[in-house]
Protein backbone atom coordinates (compact mmCIF):
# COMPACT_ATOMS: atom_id res chain seq x y z
CA UNK A 1 0.00 0.00 0.00
CA UNK A 2 1.30 3.24 -0.77
CA UNK A 3 0.94 6.41 1.87
CA UNK A 4 1.84 10.42 1.26
CA UNK A 5 3.90 11.53 3.84
CA UNK A 6 5.53 15.27 3.58
CA UNK A 7 4.98 15.67 0.10
CA UNK A 8 6.57 12.22 -1.08
CA UNK A 9 5.11 8.59 -1.27
CA UNK A 10 5.63 5.74 0.94
CA UNK A 11 5.07 1.49 0.36
CA UNK A 12 3.75 0.33 3.63
CA UNK A 13 2.24 -3.10 4.71
CA UNK A 14 0.18 -3.93 7.62
CA UNK A 15 -0.21 -7.57 9.35
CA UNK A 16 -2.00 -8.88 12.01
CA UNK A 17 -4.60 -7.65 14.01
CA UNK A 18 -6.17 -4.12 13.72
CA UNK A 19 -7.05 -3.78 17.45
CA UNK A 20 -3.64 -5.33 18.46
CA UNK A 21 -0.80 -3.53 20.19
CA UNK A 22 0.87 -1.54 17.58
CA UNK A 23 4.69 -2.40 16.65
CA UNK A 24 6.27 -0.26 13.68
CA UNK A 25 9.47 -1.66 11.98
CA UNK A 26 12.13 -0.14 10.91
CA UNK A 27 14.75 -1.33 8.75
CA UNK A 28 18.41 -0.19 8.12
CA UNK A 29 20.44 2.07 5.95
CA UNK A 30 20.62 -0.06 2.74
CA UNK A 31 17.58 -2.09 3.30
CA UNK A 32 13.60 -2.43 3.30
CA UNK A 33 10.71 -3.64 4.85
CA UNK A 34 11.93 -7.09 3.33
CA UNK A 35 14.56 -7.01 6.36
CA UNK A 36 11.84 -8.23 8.43
CA UNK A 37 10.22 -11.20 6.30
CA UNK A 38 11.31 -13.23 8.84
CA UNK A 39 9.60 -11.46 11.65
CA UNK A 40 6.62 -10.01 10.59
CA UNK A 41 4.07 -12.86 9.74
CA UNK A 42 5.53 -14.32 13.44
CA UNK A 43 4.88 -11.14 15.38
CA UNK A 44 1.37 -11.31 13.43
CA UNK A 45 0.23 -14.58 14.72
CA UNK A 46 1.33 -13.36 18.23
CA UNK A 47 -1.17 -10.82 18.17
CA UNK A 48 0.37 -7.65 17.14
CA UNK A 49 -0.53 -4.95 14.40
CA UNK A 50 2.65 -5.03 12.34
CA UNK A 51 3.61 -1.65 10.72
CA UNK A 52 6.70 -2.11 8.39
CA UNK A 53 7.15 0.64 5.41
CA UNK A 54 10.19 1.23 3.08
CA UNK A 55 11.95 4.75 4.22
CA UNK A 56 11.49 7.52 1.74
CA UNK A 57 14.32 7.00 -0.87
CA UNK A 58 14.62 3.11 -0.37
CA UNK A 59 12.80 -0.12 -2.05
CA UNK A 60 8.91 0.86 -3.40
CA UNK A 61 8.95 4.53 -2.15
CA UNK A 62 9.58 7.49 -3.79
CA UNK A 63 13.72 8.66 -4.16
CA UNK A 64 14.92 11.30 -2.69
CA UNK A 65 18.34 13.45 -3.11
CA UNK A 66 20.08 13.33 0.05
CA UNK A 67 20.05 11.04 3.30
CA UNK A 68 20.10 13.43 6.28
CA UNK A 69 22.58 11.42 9.03
CA UNK A 70 23.12 10.85 11.70
CA UNK A 71 20.14 12.98 13.09
CA UNK A 72 17.68 11.79 10.09
CA UNK A 73 15.31 14.87 10.65
CA UNK A 74 13.16 13.88 7.47
CA UNK A 75 12.62 10.41 8.75
CA UNK A 76 11.40 11.49 11.91
CA UNK A 77 9.27 13.52 10.14
CA UNK A 78 7.68 11.01 8.02
CA UNK A 79 7.71 8.65 11.40
CA UNK A 80 5.31 11.13 12.99
CA UNK A 81 3.33 11.58 10.32
CA UNK A 82 2.78 7.67 9.72
CA UNK A 83 1.39 7.50 13.29
CA UNK A 84 -1.10 10.24 12.48
CA UNK A 85 -2.08 8.47 9.18
CA UNK A 86 -2.46 4.84 10.34
CA UNK A 87 -3.93 6.47 13.86
CA UNK A 88 -1.37 4.82 16.23
CA UNK A 89 -1.74 6.82 19.52
CA UNK A 90 1.01 4.59 20.85
CA UNK A 91 3.28 1.64 19.39
CA UNK A 92 6.39 -0.05 20.05
CA UNK A 93 9.04 -0.16 17.95
CA UNK A 94 11.75 -2.16 16.48
CA UNK A 95 14.76 -0.95 14.67
CA UNK A 96 18.15 -2.36 13.30
CA UNK A 97 21.07 -0.25 12.51
CA UNK A 98 20.20 2.86 11.32
CA UNK A 99 16.64 2.38 11.96
CA UNK A 100 17.30 1.72 15.48
CA UNK A 101 19.27 5.29 15.70
CA UNK A 102 15.95 6.73 14.17
CA UNK A 103 13.73 4.70 16.72
CA UNK A 104 16.15 6.34 19.78
CA UNK A 105 15.51 9.98 18.39
CA UNK A 106 12.00 9.36 17.95
CA UNK A 107 11.13 7.95 21.87
CA UNK A 108 13.61 11.06 22.84
CA UNK A 109 11.37 13.58 21.02
CA UNK A 110 7.60 11.49 21.25
CA UNK A 111 7.91 9.63 24.24
CA UNK A 112 4.21 9.72 24.71
CA UNK A 113 4.39 8.19 21.55
CA UNK A 114 6.37 5.06 22.06
CA UNK A 115 5.80 1.79 24.10
CA UNK A 116 8.50 -0.17 24.33
CA UNK A 117 11.79 -0.74 21.67
CA UNK A 118 14.18 -3.51 20.64
CA UNK A 119 17.18 -1.82 19.17
CA UNK A 120 19.58 -4.29 16.97
CA UNK A 121 22.79 -3.11 16.00
CA UNK A 122 22.01 0.63 16.39
CA UNK A 123 24.65 3.29 15.84
CA UNK A 124 25.53 6.43 18.75
CA UNK A 125 28.48 7.37 17.49
CA UNK A 126 30.79 7.26 14.72
CA UNK A 127 33.69 4.33 16.06
CA UNK A 128 36.83 2.88 13.73
CA UNK A 129 34.60 -0.55 13.02
CA UNK A 130 31.85 0.92 11.68
CA UNK A 131 33.94 3.39 9.20
CA UNK A 132 35.78 0.52 8.27
CA UNK A 133 32.71 -1.63 7.27
CA UNK A 134 31.42 1.45 5.49
CA UNK A 135 34.35 1.40 3.12
CA UNK A 136 33.93 -2.23 2.87
CA UNK A 137 30.40 -2.04 1.71
CA UNK A 138 31.96 0.91 -1.01
CA UNK A 139 34.00 -1.33 -2.34
CA UNK A 140 31.70 -4.51 -2.45
CA UNK A 141 29.24 -2.35 -5.04
CA UNK A 142 32.40 -1.39 -6.89
CA UNK A 143 33.58 -4.70 -7.17
CA UNK A 144 31.04 -7.78 -6.43
CA UNK A 145 28.51 -7.63 -9.05
CA UNK A 146 26.10 -9.95 -7.00
CA UNK A 147 26.18 -7.30 -4.28
CA UNK A 148 24.89 -4.84 -6.96
CA UNK A 149 22.28 -7.60 -7.97
CA UNK A 150 21.29 -7.47 -4.85
CA UNK A 151 20.55 -3.86 -4.46
CA UNK A 152 18.99 -3.63 -8.29
CA UNK A 153 16.14 -5.88 -6.52
CA UNK A 154 15.70 -4.35 -3.36
CA UNK A 155 15.34 -0.90 -4.89
CA UNK A 156 15.16 -1.13 -8.31
CA UNK A 157 16.05 2.33 -10.72
CA UNK A 158 17.58 4.49 -7.89
CA UNK A 159 19.53 1.46 -6.37
CA UNK A 160 22.84 3.42 -7.06
CA UNK A 161 21.43 6.51 -5.70
CA UNK A 162 20.54 4.90 -2.32
CA UNK A 163 24.05 3.59 -1.92
CA UNK A 164 25.30 7.06 -2.56
CA UNK A 165 23.05 8.20 0.02
CA UNK A 166 23.75 6.39 2.50
CA UNK A 167 27.19 6.61 1.69
CA UNK A 168 28.17 9.91 1.67
CA UNK A 169 25.73 10.96 4.58
CA UNK A 170 27.78 8.31 7.05
CA UNK A 171 31.21 9.43 5.92
CA UNK A 172 30.82 13.43 6.35
CA UNK A 173 33.27 14.11 8.75
CA UNK A 174 31.34 16.21 10.64
CA UNK A 175 29.76 12.83 12.29
CA UNK A 176 33.33 12.29 13.84
CA UNK A 177 32.50 14.83 16.83
CA UNK A 178 28.43 13.15 16.81
CA UNK A 179 27.63 11.30 19.96
CA UNK A 180 23.92 10.06 21.29
CA UNK A 181 24.67 9.23 24.78
CA UNK A 182 23.36 12.16 26.64
CA UNK A 183 20.43 12.39 24.84
CA UNK A 184 19.64 8.77 25.76
CA UNK A 185 19.40 9.26 29.37
CA UNK A 186 15.80 11.08 28.52
CA UNK A 187 14.87 7.32 26.97
CA UNK A 188 12.31 6.01 29.98
CA UNK A 189 10.48 3.20 27.85
CA UNK A 190 11.91 -0.37 28.37
CA UNK A 191 14.54 -0.75 25.88
CA UNK A 192 15.88 -4.08 24.95
CA UNK A 193 19.28 -3.61 22.79
CA UNK A 194 20.42 -6.28 21.05
CA UNK A 195 23.86 -7.14 19.14
CA UNK A 196 25.73 -9.84 17.38
CA UNK A 197 28.94 -10.89 19.52
CA UNK A 198 30.20 -11.01 15.49
CA UNK A 199 28.67 -7.70 14.10
CA UNK A 200 30.90 -6.98 11.59
CA UNK A 201 30.31 -3.27 12.19
CA UNK A 202 30.14 -2.43 15.53
CA UNK A 203 32.01 -3.40 18.73
CA UNK A 204 30.65 -5.00 21.66
CA UNK A 205 31.83 -1.56 24.07
CA UNK A 206 29.11 0.47 21.84
CA UNK A 207 26.02 -2.08 22.64
CA UNK A 208 27.43 -1.79 26.23
CA UNK A 209 27.48 2.15 25.80
CA UNK A 210 23.82 2.41 24.45
CA UNK A 211 22.82 -0.14 27.12
CA UNK A 212 24.39 1.85 29.89
CA UNK A 213 23.15 5.10 28.66
CA UNK A 214 19.22 4.23 28.52
CA UNK A 215 17.66 3.69 32.12
CA UNK A 216 15.23 1.27 31.87
CA UNK A 217 17.60 -0.56 29.23
CA UNK A 218 18.49 -4.57 29.20
CA UNK A 219 21.53 -5.87 26.59
CA UNK A 220 21.32 -8.91 24.69
CA UNK A 221 24.95 -9.63 23.11
CA UNK A 222 24.29 -12.99 20.95
CA UNK A 223 26.53 -15.78 20.18
CA UNK A 224 27.07 -16.17 16.38
CA UNK A 225 25.04 -12.92 15.48
CA UNK A 226 26.48 -10.51 12.65
CA UNK A 227 25.12 -7.16 11.82
CA UNK A 228 21.86 -8.48 10.18
CA UNK A 229 21.02 -10.73 13.26
CA UNK A 230 17.16 -10.63 12.89
CA UNK A 231 17.52 -12.51 9.42
CA UNK A 232 20.25 -14.52 10.37
CA UNK A 233 19.17 -16.07 13.85
CA UNK A 234 15.42 -15.44 13.48
CA UNK A 235 14.29 -18.33 15.91
CA UNK A 236 16.21 -16.80 18.88
CA UNK A 237 15.66 -13.32 17.74
CA UNK A 238 11.63 -13.70 18.06
CA UNK A 239 11.16 -15.52 20.85
CA UNK A 240 12.93 -13.36 22.38
CA UNK A 241 11.72 -10.11 21.40
CA UNK A 242 7.87 -11.73 21.66
CA UNK A 243 9.18 -12.21 25.44
CA UNK A 244 9.75 -8.19 25.33
CA UNK A 245 6.64 -7.23 24.20
CA UNK A 246 4.53 -9.72 26.46
CA UNK A 247 3.28 -7.28 28.74
CA UNK A 248 2.00 -5.15 26.21
CA UNK A 249 0.42 -8.05 24.40
CA UNK A 250 -1.03 -10.01 27.48
CA UNK A 251 -2.58 -6.15 28.30
CA UNK A 252 -4.04 -5.82 24.95
CA UNK A 253 -5.22 -9.64 24.19
CA UNK A 254 -6.37 -10.09 20.93
CA UNK A 255 -7.33 -13.25 18.88
CA UNK A 256 -4.43 -13.11 16.19
CA UNK A 257 -5.98 -13.14 12.58
CA UNK A 258 -4.95 -14.73 9.48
Amino acid sequence: MKLNLNGHSIYYEQHGPQTGPAVVLLHHGLGTLAAWEEQVSVFAKAGLRVIAYDRWGYGKSDPRERLRVPYFEDDLDDLKVLFEALNIHKASLVGHSDGGTLSLYFAEQHPERVERMVIVAAHIYVEQTMSSGIEELRTALEQEPKFQEGMRRAHGEKWEQVFLNWYRGWVNKTNLDWDMRPMLRKIACPVLVVQGLQDEHATIRHAEDLADAIPAAELWLVEGGLHMLQRDLPEAFNQRALEFFAPVLSRDAEPAQG
